[in-house]
């Protein structure tokens, strides 16, 4: 058995964070665990999200449970399964969410979760050129760039959001989120800047760091109410390794909650229905699951080559990738939705709930992921920044290998179904604006027929997906169904935190990556604090 301070267990969005943190002190032995490989051909360059969203050789392939609201359909919850988790395959937007998010955190009683205790995090991680100093990080590991602004598409539907009274905010990673702008993303000099390439590429040499890719993680190990490592596995062969100070679980929201129960650590029935010894009681673990659903609209674009339909197919798609080799820009260098609204569904609002986000192309399904379409046009996503509607995810086998049963239960809260329906109206109100005129746009879906509130959700539970944010299940908190506390401690374990989007108590006002990383910079400073003390 091999011995280390520290055992880390994924290497994802937060996981590599905590790892390079952790390792700085060349005193401490950190060892990192990854299920999947070092990397992928496709996890450098930013179009390559497209050929990893099903590919089994970078992704865990998750899928969710029939239920009444997606009309009996499985979705995809495609999971990063390598160096970088799901920073290696996501669609690179960088968004930090509401200065609201975190204080709301707060006043639930984690302390040190506001946005004044976690803004110092934020510009900690980041390299980024605009903005303003007060908001923003210049000298961080990750970099952060704002994608082409000279496309004709996109200064249409600012002027076009500005006609209907969503102005342009060029940094909402600031001051205020409010508006319509440029997609800020972890790409740079057109190369995608995952956590695998920023955190831990820079630091592979440290002597103290040991990173084992290939390895799963089956359970922790328990001395009664204390964690002293974890037992995994690498190509068919059992390894156990002793963690003398900590273990941080950075598995994800899939996977931290099913390596909880895995170790016994969970609600005792359904542990025992799995003939699972149950270590430790604590029903909140793999609850409060949240993510947002969001139907995609489809807009089709009369008006020739404007869309990547029109130049990103045949010859056109030859030159795209021309454009990157030489510049790295282009369509295969792109964020996935390079423009984006964070609006407010009704007045009275004191900050914004809805998020529009423009892929500027239609996509069609196909047998190793989406294709283009041949119908030119513009997708634009619609959803609610902060649902209600609460799920879980739960093992259904004591064997690791067998994926645990996800339940998201969307639109089970009213007002995430009425927030999700003047989403989808706010979309058509840009779309049909004055502006967008000259693009010779017409409705594909939901469909001008779809009037009503009723029609509009018929036409969402056939067609929306997630997102892929998918946070919550190991909830912050000091209540009966809180899994860690404020320092991430699993309650009533010592020497185990949980450090990912899992401990999220509510989702954040858009995407999740950044403030996953975020987490898994001030978790590495908790667990620091926690050995010098």
């Amino acid at each position: 058995m091999r011995t280390y301070d520290y055992i880390v267990v994924g290497a994802g969005s937060a996981g590599a964070v905590v790892a390079n943190r952790l390792s700085a002190d060349a005193r401490d032995k950190v060892l990192l665990l990854e299920a999947g490989p070092a990397s992928h051909p496709w996890a450098r360059i930013p179009i390559g999200y497209a050929k990893l969203l099903n590919n089994p050789a970078a992704n865990w392939l998750y899928t969710s449970e029939p239920e009444a609201n997606t009309n009996g359909r499985q979705l995809p919850v495609p999971r990063g399964r390598l160096l970088g988790g799901s920073s290696s395959l996501n669609g690179m937007a960088f968004v930090r969410g509401q200065a609201q998010d975190f204080d709301t955190w707060a006043q639930m009683g984690n302390q040190g979760w506001s946005y004044a205790d976690v803004l110092p995090m934020f510009k900690r991680m980041e390299s980024y050129a605009g903005g303003d100093d007060e908001f923003r990080g210049r000298e961080g590991p990750l970099r952060v760039t704002n994608p082409e602004p000279r496309d004709p598409l996109y200064a249409a539907l600012i002027k076009a959001a500005g006609e209907v009274g969503i102005a342009h905010n060029p940094d909402y990673n600031g001051a205020s989120q409010d508006g319509i702008a440029m997609s800020q993303a972890t790409i740079a000099s057109g190369r995608r800047m995952s956590t695998a390439r920023c955190y831990l590429e820079p630091i592979r040499e440290r002597r103290n760091l040991h990173i084992e890719t290939g390895a799963l993680t089956e359970a922790v190990v328990l001395e009664g109410k204390r964690c002293t490592g974890v037992r995994y596995s690498i190509g068919g062969n059992a390894f156990e390794a002793r963690a003398t100070r900590e273990v941080v679980m950075s598995a994800g929201t899939i996977n931290s909650p099913q390596l909880l129960e895995l170790s016994g650590i969970g609600q005792p029935e359904r542990l025992r229905d799995l003939g699972i010894e149950v270590r430790h009681a604590l029903p909140g673990v793999g609850e409060n699951l949240r993510d947002h659903y969001a139907p995609r609209t489809r807009w089709a674009i009369g008006a020739k080559g404007i869309t990547f339909n029109d130049r990103g197919r045949g010859l056109g798609l030859v030159w795209q990738a021309l454009r990157y080799a030489t510049s790295g820009r282009g369509m295969l260098g792109m964020v996935a939705a390079p423009i984006r609204a964070f609006v407010r569904s009704r007045e009275g609002l004191s900050a914004p709930d809805v998020l529009l986000g423009w892929v500027p192309m239609l996509t069609e399904p196909g047998p190793k992921g989406p294709k283009i379409s041949r119908q030119s046009g513009v997708t634009c996503y619609a959803h609610p920044m902060r649902p209600e509607s609460k799920g879980h995810i739960h093992i259904v086998s004591a064997d690791p290998r067998k994926a645990p049963a996800i339940n998201f239960n969307f639109l089970s809260s009213p007002i995430d179904a009425e927030i999700t329906a003047r989403a989808v109206r706010i979309a058509r109100s840009v779309m049909t604006a004055p502006a967008m005129a000259p693009m010779r746009v017409s409705e594909i879906a939901p469909g001008v027929a779809r009037n009503t509130d009723d029609e509009i959700l018929e036409w969402v539970k056939q067609a929306a997906e997630t997102t892929y944010h998918p946070v919550g299940t190991c909830k912050m908190g000091s209540d009966a169904m809180a899994v860690v506390d404020a320092q991430l401690r699993v309650h009533g374990i010592e020497g185990l935190r949980v450090a990912d989007a899992s401990i999220m108590p509510t989702l954040t006002s858009g995407n999740t990556n950044a403030p996953s990383i975020m987490i898994g910079e001030k978790a590495a400073d908790m667990v620091l604090r926690g050995r010098d003390c």
